[in-house]
């Protein structure tokens, strides 16, 4: 078969009618064309009928062969003008969608952006009044064991260790509680670890105040610390709305409600004690998280957890909600869950969908941060390479502030009693009409606001870590005096000046604990380091209760001088300080 040279315009291999495909040779420099080229996209015809020989096994005169078939080149895509300012963008057709064009060209903004770009308004407003209820609630069901386990142990003769007891049964379901609600919060959202804890603590807290002996006592309030220990979901998820440059201000701010709730629990008991008894007052104390129920509905929930989970268009809704309320705008452009998916154009190559029209604002989240789940997965992420100083070191320093705070708030009503108690050589029970433990305990409630305001100075000027290391010493030297005996107006003075010190270093601790941790396991990172707090809160009434009452009183400062003095020096050791970071 003689070989036909086909012009090198031909786009496509062509097949003469009837006979097998002749070959296309690409001539350099090609030839000037026989004849002019058709236009684009006029069809390609040819047809050699007539001219060519018969095919094999046809005779001469035969029926001719079949019509030649037509070729249309299919016309390129269109390209479209610019949209104009604040007109929506049509959906692009499949073949002409190119995620690393629409990368390049987009403009892009993250939820720090956003935050930024809004302020904080109503919208955050709303966020810190129902987080502010949630640690007042907690609040009062800490404080509330400076009053209990004495007025139990009057009223059932329980020894001091029992005593003690009360108290660690709540850290220790306070203990379970944290890792358990950090898991749910960072599985199925931050309203729904909201929701059910405060449900849990509220119905818990109104059955402990009918308990029939001390055993069922005990048993409800591990079943309230267990629902207290979802509150540190109510510090991750406010901070999720707070934007990054005023974050540790606002993080001050929500320790005012802790403050608050101390304050009205001392004046509860205050009230309450001597006219009624101590059912009255775990009634009472339940009040807030019940109240809270029906506000639930005007909480949102946070769009860095709904970008995490790749749940786009709930994640830009409530941006845009907030942005309404505030009374701004959105920055303009595509939400991206960080900046490093602004430029990952072999990643956004294999996940196009994840690009989609300016309007619906959605995010892109990493495959791999999007496929980890579960609680184990999650504790790996904990103790990975990057993690796992900053994980140990939080640790401890939980533990050790948790050990120092609620040994304090102990102190405050053991102190006094267990001086009396020693000095007479007969341990006795506390009479309703002896009001000293509600004056010490309301004074030094009262402590932690200045503790508040040195920590919104030290900050976000002096650093996270320095802030929590230099309180924390100073907490050391006003503990260092009642290793003795003291008078009562200087055991109360000092008690005053160590609750202020560590009510602040807590309170930068519990800001520095989300700043540390990535989105999508901030609130179990979180959780789980609360947790490890609650054994220094488990720990502390067998030092503060039982080791006071038996007459240790040297003993049981000591311990507490320790730790922190410890603590102070790991947090020398933080390898991250967050001061101005954003949260990734």
């Amino acid at each position: 078969m003689a070989t036909q040279l086909l012009p090198i315009w031909s786009p496509r291999p062509v097949r003469v009618c009837g006979e097998t495909p002749l070959p296309v040779l690409a001539l350099s420099p090609p030839p000037a064309p026989l004849w002019p080229s058709p236009p684009s996209p006029s069809p390609t015809r040819i047809c050699s009928a007539t001219n060519n020989p018969p095919l094999p096994g046809r005779k001469e005169g035969s029926r001719p062969a079949p019509p030649c078939q037509r070729r249309r080149n299919p016309p390129p895509p269109p390209l479209r003008p610019p949209p104009a300012a604040g007109q929506d963008i049509p959906p692009l057709p499949s073949e002409s969608r190119n995620p690393q064009v629409l990368a390049t060209n987009m403009e892009t903004y993250t939820t720090d952006d956003a935050l930024t770009n809004m302020g904080f308004g109503r919208s955050q407003a709303l966020v810190l009044v129902y987080a502010g209820m949630g640690w007042v609630a907690e609040a009062m069901e800490v404080m509330l064991l400076s009053f209990l386990g004495p007025f139990v142990r009057e009223q059932w003769n329980i020894s001091p260790q029992s005593e003690s007891m009360l108290s660690s049964v709540v850290f220790a379901g306070m203990l379970i509680g944290a890792c358990a609600w950090g898991f749910v919060s960072d599985k199925y959202g931050r309203r729904t670890g909201l929701l059910f804890s405060t449900m849990f603590t509220s119905g818990m807290g109104f059955l402990s105040a009918l308990s029939p002996n001390y055993l069922c006592l005990v048993a409800l309030r591990f079943l309230v610390g267990v629902g207290v220990g979802g509150s540190h979901v109510f510090i991750s998820w406010f901070l999720e709305f707070v934007p990054a440059q005023n974050r540790g201000t606002w993080m001050v701010i929500l320790s005012l409600f802790w403050t608050l709730g101390t304050i009205l629990e001392a004046s509860l008991a205050w009230v309450v004690l001597p006219a009624l008894n101590w059912r009255w007052l775990l009634a009472l104390t339940a009040l807030p998280c019940v109240l809270m129920l029906p506000f639930f509905g005007l909480t949102p929930e946070s769009p860095r957890y709904l970008c995490v989970q790749n749940r786009m268009a709930d994640a830009t809704a409530v941006l845009e909600r907030m942005a309404s309320a505030n009374q701004s705008d959105l920055p303009p452009g595509v939400l991206i869950y960080n900046r490093e998916t602004k430029t990952d154009h072999d990643n956004l190559a294999s996940e196009s969908e994840c690009l989609l029209p300016i309007r619906e604002k959605e995010c892109k989240v990493d495959d791999a941060v999007s496929s980890e789940s579960g609680s184990l997965a999650a504790l790996r992420m904990l103790l990975s390479r990057n993690l796992l100083k900053s994980t140990l070191l939080l640790w401890f320093v939980f533990y050790a502030n948790s050990f120092a705070y609620y040994g304090i708030v102990l102190l405050t009503s053991q102190l006094s009693d267990a001086n009396r108690s020693c000095a007479s050589g007969v341990i006795f029970g506390l009479h309703q009409k002896d009001t000293n433990i509600y004056k010490d305990t309301f004074i030094t409630s009262l402590a932690e606001i200045p503790g508040l305001l040195l920590s919104a100075c030290l900050v976000d000027w002096f650093g996270r870590k320095a802030s929590m290391w230099s309180m924390m010493f100073a907490c050391c030297a006003f503990l260092g005096p009642l290793v003795f005996h003291q008078n009562e107006l200087l055991t109360t003075t000092l008690l005053f000046g160590a609750r202020a010190c560590a009510m602040g270093s807590f309170t930068v601790l519990c800001l520095y604990a989300p700043e540390v941790y990535p989105t999508y396991v901030r609130s179990t990172g979180s959780g789980i380091a609360t947790a490890i707090g609650r054994v220094g809160g488990v720990v502390c009434p067998l030092v503060a209760v039982a080791l006071l009452g038996s007459c240790h009183q040297m003993e049981a400062l000591v311990v507490f001088e320790v730790v922190l003095c410890l603590a102070a020096v790991a947090c020398m050791f933080f390898p991250v300080e967050t001061k101005g970071r954003g949260m990734e």
